[in-house]
């Protein structure tokens, strides 16, 4: 009966009082489409480590033989891991750390190490950027400033690369003493590159503008939200596939493309009894599907309950690996016709990193026809890349935080001015990378900022929450009864033993291999850097075992038990319903004395807002 009255009230009555919806917070925005969370996941974990880094790897840990223990990672680690982010946050429709607060409380610390990591990885990424820009902007020149030497900051030792062809103007001026224009022009005209780390040096104004104007651009892709992110993503997830088509049929069609892509693809398989190969393949696909920073649990949070996730993340992973492979045979192939060109190995032009971006590529389009045009596609797509990267980490940054304090911070316009101040103060943290001292400062964070290490380290507690702690099983029927069915039982087997097991390992041969860290394998930096940096990698690590220990043991141990979380859509329907009854109970009393609602009728209306807010 009462169920009866409260459904004829809903029609009758569409809106509710004002006094019962009075200081609640909005509701939780979510995807218009679809194909906004697809292009906004794809854009986020789809990025410059696809192009830089996994060619670069697979050439150097045995080409083709490097596949091997990518794949097992893949399986093993990679996809697993995005898929629980993912479905966890959907199931709780909560950001990177109130979804813990509510699945596992105990390890809570989870989500405030992946905002640890976000955060610092916020500020340096994007500098990326702004070097980008630099270059597209200097792009619209008669000629490319990298392509000859006598430019205003080259040195005596600047030798083309048309002299190095000619054999003999070659051995007339062939000492060990030599660098190319556009190594120069990176050092010593983008970078005006220090000493070191000890002289920092002052601000380069230019690359400053350049920051200030990609953090701009920045802020508006998400300040509205997934509204203005999900359209936005139409354009930064799509454009760079088309300009990777056009750049690979560019560079196969190009002579000694096929030596590249062999060089790029052939497989030695005695590499794999390094561990460093094992290493390498498995921080590259932490890096590379954007895990263990809470962007991922973000984005899924803004999925409908029904949403199934499970179908699309299995399209997402294909998606994301299939692109890193083909942008090796983009890359390769650039660099074959290079090394033909300069009547070199391969092995001498292939680098990874800002070294293939802003040096190598660079280099091998200016002995293109019309390099001009090439060189403009090539840093658009670099800019477009990391651009959709940098905005949905710094959605999932956002969103971590609105969701600790959703009561304040998504009344009004209130969260489009908590973006600009985080903006801001993410801008001007990155100063310090824009001085002549800063690719040193800015090695410093991507080594240990963000390292796999620290990745690992937080996929590992992840896999120990769910599996073990809540329980693998009720995790199950949490994803089932939002998308229909149970995925398969190799997505369980990896939470519990599979990917732990990986995670560990790699982490620990990853401190056993420990190099220090090092500029162009010459410069080495000083203990007190290195000391900062080793800082930067513990900040986040360490939130997870402390979060534990301010609570206690008693506490710790009370909270071990697994909690099943209240789905979103039944929390709704429950909240809607209960609103409905305090509202019937003060304006109808008379349905009080008749119906199943005389407990609400009982109460006084403090305790029904403080039952119900």
């Amino acid at each position: 009966m009462q169920g009866n009255r409260i459904r004829w009230l809903v029609k009758t009555n569409p809106v509710l009082p004002g006094k019962v919806a009075e200081g609640k917070a909005p509701q939780r925005e979510k995807w218009a489409s679809k194909l906004d969370f697809v292009l906004s996941v794809a854009g986020g974990f789809i990025g410059l480590g696809n192009v830089w880094r996994f060619p670069y790897l697979c050439y150097k840990n045995g080409g083709g033989a490097f596949l091997i223990p990518y794949f097992i990672f893949l399986f093993g680690g990679g996809l697993p891991v995005f898929f629980l982010e993912v479905a966890l946050g959907q199931y709780t429709s909560e950001g990177g750390i109130t979804c813990w607060a509510k699945l596992c409380p105990i390890f809570t610390g989870i989500g405030y190490a992946s905002f640890v990591i976000v955060s610092l990885l916020n500020v340096y990424y994007i500098v990326i950027l702004a070097w980008g820009l630099y270059y597209l902007l200097q792009c619209f020149q008669p000629e490319l400033p990298w392509a000859k030497c006598k430019q205003p900051w080259n040195t005596d030792t600047c030798v083309e690369d048309t002299v190095r062809k000619n054999k003999t103007l070659w051995l007339a001026v062939n000492t060990t003493n030599f660098t190319s224009p556009v190594t120069e022009f990176w050092e010593r005209n983008v970078l005006s590159i220090s000493t070191g780390i000890d002289d920092i040096g002052p601000l380069k104004w230019d690359l400053a503008l350049c920051l200030l104007a990609v953090w701009v651009i920045c802020f508006f892709c998400i300040w509205k939200g997934v509204k203005s992110t999900g359209k936005v993503v139409y354009i930064t997830a799509t454009f760079p596939f088309v300009m990777l088509t056009v750049l690979l049929v560019r560079g196969v069609t190009l002579p000694g493309a096929y030596e590249g892509i062999k060089f790029y693809l052939y497989p030695d398989l005695s590499r794999l009894k390094d561990p460093e190969v094992w290493i390498d393949a498995g921080t590259q696909i932490f890096f590379s599907y954007a895990i263990c920073l809470g962007a991922m649990t973000s984005l899924g949070s803004y999925n409908k309950y029904k949403y199934n996730c499970y179908r699309n993340c299995l399209l997402l992973g294909v998606l994301n690996s299939g692109t890193s492979f083909v942008s090796g045979f983009a890359i390769f192939s650039v660099l074959g016709f290079m090394a033909q060109e300069q009547g070199v190995d391969i092995a001498d032009v292939a680098e990874s990193g800002p070294g293939l971006a802003f040096i190598a590529y660079p280099k091998a389009v200016s002995m293109m026809p019309l390099p001009t045009l090439w060189a403009i596609l090539f840093f658009i797509m670099l800019l477009l890349l990391g651009l959709d990267s940098q905005f949905v980490e710094v959605e999932g940054q956002i969103t971590s935080i609105v969701d600790l304090f959703p009561s304040v911070l998504r009344k009004g316009y209130r969260r489009e001015m908590f973006i600009a101040v985080v903006c801001s103060i993410s801008y001007l943290l990155g100063l310090a990378m824009v001085t002549k001292g800063g690719m040193y400062v800015f090695q410093l964070f991507d080594y240990y900022a963000a390292s796999g290490v620290c990745l690992l380290w937080v996929a590992f507690f992840e896999c120990i929450a769910v599996a073990w702690v809540y329980g693998v099983d009720n995790f199950y029927d949490a994803i089932e009864d939002m998308i229909g069915y149970r995925p398969n039982p190799w997505m369980k087997w990896s939470w519990t033993i599979i990917t732990p097991v990986l995670c560990m390992g790699c982490f620990v041969f990853s401190l056993v291999k420990y190099k220090p860290l090092t500029y162009n394998k010459v410069y080495e930096y000083p203990d007190w850097s290195i000391g900062l940096g080793w800082c930067l990698a513990l900040s986040s690590m360490i939130c997870i075992p402390m979060d534990q220990s301010c609570g206690g043991p008693r506490e710790v141990w009370r909270e071990l038990p697994p909690k099943r979380v209240q789905p979103e859509r039944q929390r709704a329907d429950a909240a809607a319903g209960s609103k409905w009854e305090q509202w019937l109970a003060e304006a109808h009393p008379h349905h009080c004395r008749n119906n199943d609602v005389s407990a609400l009728c009982e109460r006084n209306r403090d305790d029904l807002l403080s039952l119900l807010f």
